[in-house]
């Protein structure tokens, strides 16, 4: 890494550890691989901490960085300060890669679908990134990157259940950012489109439009190091959602989209 880029990156230069909160997902095995590789010390955030053994043992041989996975229900809002004082230490870098699509059919006949896929969405990460936050300000750095959607830019038929959630925690990370600037700690908000993982097992995804895990994770890295607060990935989707909310809204609730 040059000096230039050692420069930029800030609190990273020091390799300080990273939280992965979401570490069984798709994306986020993909971005401990890729902090890994830049040598941060690991923390595996999972509901099912068992199956984090393999990937331990794998980016630890692989990276020769300390990787230490440990159990989070990010639902059980009442646990996160004492999951939070377990670590140790406050991590340098926490990102929240938690996100459940859910069956907009099923959940628009069942609340209880829609509950869990709201409280998913928004209420876990926004609480926990919201107690996260207020460590940070008090210790005056530190840097927060929630996994938002672009789903979130205009609720549309086919899956606002989700969007309206991703749409609150996109305006969650908005006011942290503006808050939290002055007090050293970053805030950094991933707007991806369609991307090739599990959860979008059995959907038709455009090639063109949607991206891999890997994709995902360097161009997270990347942004972080230079600094940025809202990230499109990939970028064509700024483009697709600036027309998709400009469309009026006598034609848009006519358009099956």
């Amino acid at each position: 890494m040059t000096d230039q880029l050692l420069a930029r990156t800030g609190p990273m230069a020091a390799r300080e550890p990273v939280l992965i909160i979401g570490a069984l997902s798709d994306v986020g095995r993909a971005l401990a691989r890729v902090y890994g590789r830049e040598g941060h010390p690991l923390i595996l955030a999972a509901r099912r901490v068992e199956r984090l053994s393999a990937d331990t043992q794998d980016l630890t041989l692989r990276f020769g960085v300390p990787v230490r996975p440990v159990e989070l229900d990010i639902l059980d809002l009442a646990g996160h300060g004492a999951f939070l004082d377990a670590l140790g230490g406050l991590p340098g870098t926490v990102i929240c890669v938690v996100g459940l699509l859910g069956r907009q059919p099923e959940a628009e006949k069942s609340w209880v679908q829609a509950d869990l896929i709201m409280r998913t969405n928004y209420l876990g990460p926004a609480c926990l990134l919201g107690e996260i936050a207020n460590r940070m300000q008090a210790r005056g750095s530190g840097c927060m990157i929630g996994i938002s959607s672009v789903a979130g830019d205009r609720g549309r038929a086919s899956n606002y259940l989700y969007g309206s959630a991703k749409a609150g925690f996109t305006a969650f990370l908005s006011g942290l950012r503006n808050r939290l600037s002055r007090h050293g700690v970053r805030v950094m908000t991933i707007k991806p489109g369609f991307i090739d993982t599990r959860m979008t097992q059995g959907l038709t995804l455009p090639p063109a439009l949607t991206a891999q895990p890997a994709e995902v994770a360097e161009a997270i890295w990347r942004a972080q190091t230079r600094g940025l607060d809202v990230v499109y990935l990939r970028p064509v989707w700024r483009l697709i959602m600036l027309i998709i909310r400009l469309i009026p809204e006598a034609l848009f609730k006519k358009l099956k989209i």
